[in-house]
């Protein structure tokens, strides 16, 4: 019959225990110097070596060169004490969570007056001893505190806080710690050179993963590995694939898919990953628990370089070649936001109704970063709006400025004086625009452009609308005309519009936060307003002279009246003769929003004039 691995490599001295220095240095000092106490209390994580470190305690106490902090191994009570041995009539292991009443103490009480059958002490070994209740606590504490000198006690238990204190402070303490990683790994390693296992690149890994720093658990774990591996060449082959599906981790191949996804914005493939998750049968906590740890080692990689394989062990020179490419797909900003976002939904899915939805929200928050409101989400949208523009491209890649006048963009200023009366009687307005065609075919204000604003417009106003809506009502009605260095030129359709833009500050602050978090830039606003058609046509004009290349942006503009409006100091009364001059601006401005979120234009009555 084939015995468990714990056992077979159960430690027979304090030099083979691994991770446990702060305990065994001490100890083997005080053993070499005869200052023993007669009580010791050993606590700690389950299968971390309290249990076995009694024994060696035990065996350096019986051994007949002793007391030694080296068993000699050759002595009846080291054989008998050994992994193999039968157990020693002076060395007694009690259960405490089977016994811990007043009548088990009492037992003991009795039983520890006799001197010992051969060996130099009689040693009791209390394991599980937070179970011992506080009146049997009560009872041991006489012979606890003042024992007779061939009496030693060494009590052992996970939670020491329920060991009472008038016994606690009668003990020397050792509090014992979880194995690290990297020693865990190399043990792991000499077991299975020493089983000759060939276990398959990155399966060790997870076994050290799934074991949690307990030696008990991670040999376990690999014994039952063992046991279900095929023999290839008279040496027992792990599989990946097999480890992985036994172990209950996701696969190496499903988490590099979904990290690719992230990383390209495929959101058909993240979601269908994370529908192949739940169809599997998989925990759906635990893939978001190794997605969190894959993000994690992303981001040292991405972090330490070159160096990555010293904090990383037991990851191959390819996969980590791989996980290169992966974290420069990547930036900085937008993997601490992707980790941020999955570890907030693994705090959330304890206890959660459905799985699937949790894991397809946070998905969409990882996708969609202006969803996180804080720095770091801000940064992650700066990351990828570079990417997307080519700020972060090599410098022969980067275009050059446009040269600042263009020979086609002269011929349309001189047309500027032939232009109707209207347009005449605001130059400002007409020479910004023909200042500004070149601009708009060029980056600017850090590599925005003009086409680049138009395209963000629809996201800028969701911003807008989720930071006031009374700011989004006025930032509707407004349409993108041009973006030169950090002034963008918007039109207003009416001058009322205009007025109460810049009257509330709130409005302004609000659409200029949400540029900076869609675009990344600051902008400073210049109005434009459109009074007449005149000025349209001719603005049109000159823009599409300017853009030969490209396509002019229409722009919606009301109907011209069948007459000029008279001006309102010389005859204010005729103005009631016709109908379109009677709609106040109310109704024009009700119109103008309406046409902009219908696309359409509302019906007029035949009889007033109108088409």
């Amino acid at each position: 019959m084939n015995q468990a691995l714990y056992r077979r490599y159960r430690p027979e001295a304090f030099s083979e225990l691994i991770g446990q220095s702060q305990v065994t240095a001490p100890l083997m000092t005080a053993l070499k110097t005869d200052r023993v106490n007669h009580a010791y209390l050993f606590s700690g994580p389950r299968g971390c070596g309290k249990t076995t470190s009694a024994r060696i305690l035990a065996r350096c106490l019986n051994c007949a060169e002793g007391p030694t902090d080296t068993p000699c191994g050759k002595c009846e009570s080291c054989i008998e004490l050994s992994r193999d041995g039968s157990g020693s009539l002076d060395v007694v292991e009690i259960d405490a969570a089977s016994h811990n009443g007043v009548d088990d103490a009492r037992d003991l009480r009795e039983r520890a007056i006799f001197a010992p059958a051969r060996d130099r002490y009689k040693i009791f070994i209390l394991d599980e001893a937070h179970m011992v209740t506080p009146q049997g606590f009560n009872a041991l504490l006489k012979i606890v505190e003042e024992p007779p000198a061939h009496v030693k006690f060494i009590f052992a238990t996970t939670e020491p806080e329920k060991v009472i204190g008038t016994i606690r402070s009668r003990t020397h303490h050792y509090p014992f710690r979880l194995v690290p990683p990297a020693q865990m790994l190399a043990y792991l390693e000499e077991v299975c050179e020493s089983e000759k296992v060939t276990p398959g690149p990155g399966v060790l890994t997870l076994v050290v993963r799934a074991g949690g720093g307990s030696v008990r658990d991670s040999l376990s774990l690999l014994d039952q590995l063992i046991a279900g591996s095929e023999v290839k060449g008279g040496k027992a082959e792990i599989e990946y694939d097999r480890a992985a599906a036994l172990l209950g981790f996701t696969h190496a191949s499903l988490l590099d898919e979904v990290v690719d996804a992230f990383a390209t914005q495929n959101s058909s493939l993240v979601f269908s990953s994370v529908d192949n998750v739940i169809q599997s049968g998989q925990d759906p906590r635990r893939f978001v628990e190794d997605l969190l740890e894959k993000l994690r080692d992303l981001i040292v990689v991405l972090s330490v370089g070159d160096d990555a394989k010293a904090v990383l062990r037991g990851i191959a020179d390819d996969e980590l070649e791989k996980m290169k490419l992966q974290a420069m797909s990547f930036g900085m900003s937008e993997l601490t936001h992707a980790a941020n976002a999955v570890s907030a939904a693994l705090s959330e899915m304890s206890g959660a109704t459905s799985p699937k939805l949790q894991l397809e929200l946070m998905c969409a928050k990882v996708l969609v970063p202006s969803s996180d409101k804080t720095e770091v989400g801000s940064l992650a949208r700066i990351e990828r709006l570079e990417r997307r523009m080519g700020v972060a491209q090599s410098p022969d890649e980067v275009p050059t400025a446009a040269p600042p006048t263009t020979p086609k963009a002269q011929p349309a200023a001189a047309k500027l004086p032939t232009a109707p009366a209207p347009l005449a009687a605001k130059p400002p307005v007409a020479a910004s625009k023909v200042s500004s065609a070149p601009a708009a075919s060029q980056p600017s204000s850090g590599g925005v452009t003009t086409q680049a604003m138009i395209a963000a417009w629809p996201e800028i106003l969701s911003q807008v609308k989720a930071e006031s809506k009374s700011a989004w009502v006025v930032a509707f009605t407004l349409t993108v005309m041009d973006l030169s260095a950090d002034v963008l030129t918007l039109k207003f359709l009416s001058q009322k519009d205009l007025d109460g833009f810049k009257s509330d500050g709130r409005s302004t602050d609000a659409l200029r936060k949400a540029i900076f978090a869609v675009l990344g830039i600051q902008v400073k606003f210049k109005p434009h307003v459109e009074d007449s058609a005149a000025s349209i046509s001719a603005v049109q004009e000159v823009s599409s002279e300017a853009h030969p290349p490209t396509t002019a942006i229409k722009v919606v503009a009301d109907e011209p009246a069948s007459k000029p409006a008279p001006k309102q100091d010389k005859k204010p009364a005729s103005e009631s003769k016709s109908r379109n001059s009677m709609v106040n601006e109310e109704a024009r401005y009700g119109e103008s929003l309406l046409r902009e979120m219908l696309g359409a234009e509302p019906l007029q009555d035949p009889k007033a004039g109108g088409r």
